[in-house]
């Protein structure tokens, strides 16, 4: 009886619907250097009438597998989601795919979870917040087009995409100065084993906010949580059962600043009459009216889609590293006022 399995669709075939050669197509999916707008519309129109897709085993055997892999070091942030959506949002008009690998905060955790990405061949490779050792980091970035997120100081082997953090820890300072607070609590994980220049968003952020404050002539004030939702929560209760509790506290993530919230209702404290509360990452949830969080937009998508941007180009042939700093914006809503005693 003959078989009735419908036949796969080949490179041949793509170039026939296309009107062009296979070397054309092969260009194309390559991301190669030369290819006119108008061939890569025709050669991206006939795979998705054929819906094409290259076989896995030939494709390694070229050398490419058409697949990134990301790396989440925290999957539960509101912020990791956003992140990759500008991944997806870059690749979409190409034939890369994503893998995605969650991890945790644990570098030797992060180290297998990025090697097992590479055993299953991944073109490239985007780290959100890896904690892992430099040396490391760097090695690897030697075997495969590596792209790092939201660890500062760049690399010799790797590009990097962070938020200016000083910048924006030194924007809630100045909205809450400006608003006559001087008794500013942060909120943040401890800084971590990372040393300078090799260090994660956090730590960077601290740092931002303990310059702003010294600047201002106030004593900066730091209570060490996790950027989770109970963290904030855990974070607050330390801070505002205090003798002398802050007027206003800066969570270094919208997430810790929703369990700020949690923990000034509990406590009977009105926001922002009682306290002001800001975050940072400018989620979707911190923004809905019932919460109005004032926070920090850095940009997740184009964060994600410039990682993506530069992964493309080291896939190519790049090799010369490049940091690429997103200037953050402050987002004042209602859970920021005027301090009644000033």
């Amino acid at each position: 009886m003959a078989s009735t399995r419908p036949q796969r669709t080949t490179i041949e075939d793509v170039a026939r619907r296309a009107g062009v050669s296979k070397s054309a197509v092969s260009k194309v999916l390559n991301n190669a250097y030369g290819v006119s707008p108008e061939m890569l519309e025709k050669v991206n129109r006939a795979i998705e009438d054929l819906d094409y897709r290259p076989k896995a085993g030939a494709r390694a055997m070229r050398g490419r597998t058409y697949t990134v892999g990301v790396l989440l070091v925290d999957i539960g942030s509101p912020f990791a989601p956003i992140i990759v959506e500008g991944i997806q949002d870059e690749l979409e008009q190409t034939p890369f795919e994503v893998i995605l690998a969650a991890s945790t905060n644990d570098d030797q955790r992060q180290r297998r979870s990025v090697e097992t990405l590479i055993d299953r061949q991944v073109d490239g490779v985007i780290m959100v917040a890896p904690a892992v050792g430099q040396d490391w980091l760097e090695k690897i970035a030697t075997q495969v087009p590596t792209i790092v997120i939201a660890r500062h100081g760049g690399g010799r082997n790797y590009d990097s995409v962070v938020d200016d953090d000083i910048v924006g820890a030194g924007l809630v300072v100045e909205h809450l100065t400006a608003l006559g607070h001087q008794s500013i609590c942060h909120i943040a994980p401890p800084p971590g084993p990372l040393k300078r220049p090799q260090i994660l968003a956090h730590a960077a952020r601290t740092e931002g906010y303990v310059a702003a404050m010294r600047d201002r002539g106030l004593e900066p004030d730091v209570v060490y949580t996790s950027f989770t939702e109970d963290g904030g929560y855990q974070g607050a209760q330390t801070a505002l059962r205090r003798a002398q509790r802050p007027t206003a506290i800066f969570a270094g993530a919208d997430v810790a600043a929703l369990g700020v919230l949690r923990a000034a209702h509990e406590l009977g404290l009105r926001v922002p009459e009682d306290l002001s509360v800001v975050g940072y990452d400018n989620t979707s949830v911190g923004a809905l009216p019932q919460i109005g969080l004032t926070s920090v937009d850095q940009s997740g998508r184009m964060t994600g889609a410039t990682s993506a941007r530069l992964l493309h180009e080291r896939i190519s042939g790049r090799t010369k590293p490049v940091l690429f700093s997103i200037t953050p914006t402050l987002v004042p809503r209602s859970t920021t006022a005027t301090h009644s005693d000033s």
